[in-house]
């Protein structure tokens, strides 16, 4: 705790340093310029998705937006993908990515997170009839098993580190993977237990193997500029009041059914 308290009180005393030599933190441009640049891929429901009529919605979509109006400000939605969303953050073009989003330590050395938001973990997606099939990593760490991944997110960084002898799919468009998985083009989808739970209740075939005991722990949080101290404690105690208030449990229950 001491440790921790003495590395928030060197990042502030940096930032502060900053803003005296005219660099102001996003805290500070957000309010000023009367926007929010908020980056999502819209593929990743039920967290961000990206309607034919050109609307997102999502648990983090109405939190984005409930985040602007705590700062008087519109929201602007910055389209990105998983294999882009570090670039754009390098960028400057992110004032904060949002939609599902597993903390990394890759991703943590280009940008910082916000609080964690929830707990989750990588397991199989399959087909029902398969479950039994693929339950540990020596099961589908194999030649014949045909998994799906979308391009560049943690999905695929999870099957490179710990299934590198299994045949690998990438797909640019990750909400076409569940169909995939019907139409047996695919054996398994390695993803994070919130989304195959979601994605089961729309896909009666498909199953999530061992939801509360999954491959990986991970955790989700909001990504946000490096180096932003002010903008980072703004953003932790927003969440937290979310929080406190019940009101991030309203917008999780509307989409999951359960509050988190």
């Amino acid at each position: 705790m001491k440790k921790r308290l003495v590395s928030l009180i060197l990042l502030a005393a940096g930032t502060a340093t900053a803003q005296a030599e005219g660099v102001s933190s996003h805290l500070d441009r957000v309010i000023q310029k009367g926007s929010l640049n908020v980056c999502t891929t819209g593929d990743y429901k039920p967290y961000t998705y990206l309607r034919p009529d050109g609307q997102y919605e999502g648990i983090d979509v109405s939190m984005a937006e409930s985040l602007a109006a705590s700062l008087g400000v519109k929201v602007v939605w910055v389209k990105t993908t998983w294999k882009t969303m570090m670039d754009d953050m390098s960028a400057n073009k992110c004032d904060i990515a949002m939609g599902g989003i597993s903390v990394s330590l890759a991703r943590q050395q280009k940008s910082w997170f916000a609080n964690m938001l929830t707990q989750d973990g990588k397991i199989p997606f399959v087909r029902c009839e398969n479950v039994h099939k693929y339950q540990t990593i020596e099961q589908l760490n194999k030649p014949e098993v045909r998994l799906i991944e979308p391009v560049g997110g943690t999905n695929e960084a999870f099957v490179h580190a710990h299934l590198p002898n299994a045949h690998l799919e990438l797909s640019h468009d990750n909400l076409a993977i569940f169909q995939m998985l019907v139409d047996k083009k695919a054996d398994v989808m390695v993803t994070d237990a919130s989304e195959a739970l979601f994605q089961q209740k729309h896909y009666p075939k498909l199953c999530a193997v061992n939801p509360k005991k999954p491959l990986q722990y991970l955790e989700k949080a909001y990504l946000l500029p490096k180096d932003d101290i002010s903008w980072k404690m703004y953003v932790d105690q927003w969440l937290h009041l979310s929080k406190a208030s019940g009101d991030y449990q309203k917008v999780i229950a509307k989409w999951l059914g359960t509050a988190q």
